[in-house]
């Protein structure tokens, strides 16, 4: 099991409690957790290890994105004879979230290739593969997404150079990861839905999991818009995460006490908003999650709502699609094929998004004196769509929601 989180510290571990990201969580008093990326790193730096050392650290610790450095426990851990193989185990705490995978075992098994192989990626037992696209990895992958791959190939390049297990900066492995009766826990997912099958997804943009107590994160929602509004801001940004709160600092150069962090709670943000204006909001979020804002959906969770690929092709008519492209784009496996449909052919779909989610916005604010930008980004933090502000006075709003 990893090391507690120090409590009220947030997930960035910076004990600051003024505003941003770090009070929000410290208010709700909820414990963050990690990823199954995060636990996926822990497993194969430790299995690395012992198949170059001959031993297991235990605890071994990481590097999350951000600095932090947690500590896991092992739960298993096996060495082939003649080292010809390695295997460690995990425990994922998911801390306060009510994660279907808190709990689960995820197991990392290393084993050496011919130098100049790199790391090669596998999906064990518990573990999906893509079958269709629209997702950030190709058709035959393991489900093993970007950001996690990423940081193990820097933990065992870590352990390379220390132990002499590679080449230069890089290792030279195949990385197999399983979770135990992953394939029996995905089917509570959407895994199966989006093509991905066989098993769990590994996740994790930050290594950590923020805990989403819907009342206790609505609630820090508020104090958050209070901190902002007593310290003078006249502009903040509702983010839906850490990725997208960095594209907003980026364009917008806010400070840490000018940014909520959403989440999928779009609709507290703005029904608070609304009775304690500030002069200006931007919403930053992936694409697919800000589509279903602009569809009229105030919770963004996929378990309370979904991207809605008809609305999306009834978009991409407006902005010049033909039916054979709105039709693809109606049976697009995943929001992000849709988009990448329509930026083929020259239709601006993150644009609108964007545009109708910001009128949608608007509709909610009722009148209030607010002006509203919204910004649609990829999973990379690449901006695919944006919608200059507006306020209440401005024509093209949406019909009043919430």
């Amino acid at each position: 099991m990893a090391e507690a989180q120090p409590q009220g510290t947030g997930p960035q571990g910076t004990g600051k409690a003024a505003g941003g990201r770090s009070a929000q969580l410290a208010h709700t008093g909820l414990r963050s957790g990690w990823t199954t990326g995060a636990c996926a790193t822990a497993a194969s730096t430790a299995a690395y290890t012992a198949l170059l050392s001959g031993e297991f650290p235990d605890p071994v610790t990481i590097t999350l994105p951000k600095g932090q450095t947690p500590s896991f426990a092992l739960a298993v851990e096996e060495l082939a004879p003649g080292r010809t193989a390695a295997m460690a185990g995990v425990v994922k705490d998911a801390g306060d979230d009510p994660d279907v995978t808190h709990g689960a075992l995820v197991r990392a098994t290393v084993r050496a290739l011919p130098t100049g192989s790199g790391v090669v990626f596998r999906a064990g037992p518990g573990v999906g593969t893509v079958t269709r696209p629209g997702l950030p990895l190709d058709v035959g992958e393991p489900a093993i997404n970007p950001v996690p791959r990423q940081l193990m190939r820097e933990h065992l390049a870590q352990v390379a150079a220390r132990y002499g297990g590679g080449t230069g900066a890089a290792a030279d492995v195949e990385v197999e990861i399983s979770v135990d009766h992953g394939e029996e826990i995905a089917r509570s997912t959407w895994n199966p839905r989006l093509g991905i099958l066989g098993g769990l997804s590994i996740l994790g943009t930050t290594g950590i999991v923020v805990p989403y107590s819907c009342s206790a994160w609505i609630d820090s929602i508020r104090r958050g818009v209070d901190v902002a509004r007593a310290a003078g801001r006249r502009h903040v940004a509702g983010c839906t995460g850490s990725t997208s709160e960095k594209v907003a600092v980026a364009l917008h150069h806010l400070p840490e006490d000018a940014l909520l962090d959403m989440g999928d709670f779009a609709g507290a943000v703005l029904k608070y908003i609304r009775r304690h204006p500030v002069e200006r909001l931007t919403i930053c979020g992936g694409f697919a999650k800000l589509s279903k804002l602009a569809a009229g959906h105030l919770d963004l969770h996929s378990a309370r709502s979904q991207v809605d690929k008809g609305f999306l092709a009834e978009l991409a008519r407006r902005g010049g699609a033909d039916e054979a492209l709105a039709g693809a784009v109606a049976e697009a496996n995943t929001g992000l094929a849709a988009l990448q449909l329509c930026s083929a052919a020259g239709v601006p779909l993150g644009d609108l998004v964007a545009a109708t989610a910001r009128d949608e916005s608007l509709a909610v604010l009722r009148g209030a004196p607010v002006a509203v930008d919204v910004i649609c980004i990829d999973r990379a933090g690449m901006v695919v769509g944006r919608a200059e502000p507006r306020g209440p006075g401005d024509a093209g709003q949406g019909s009043p929601r919430g």
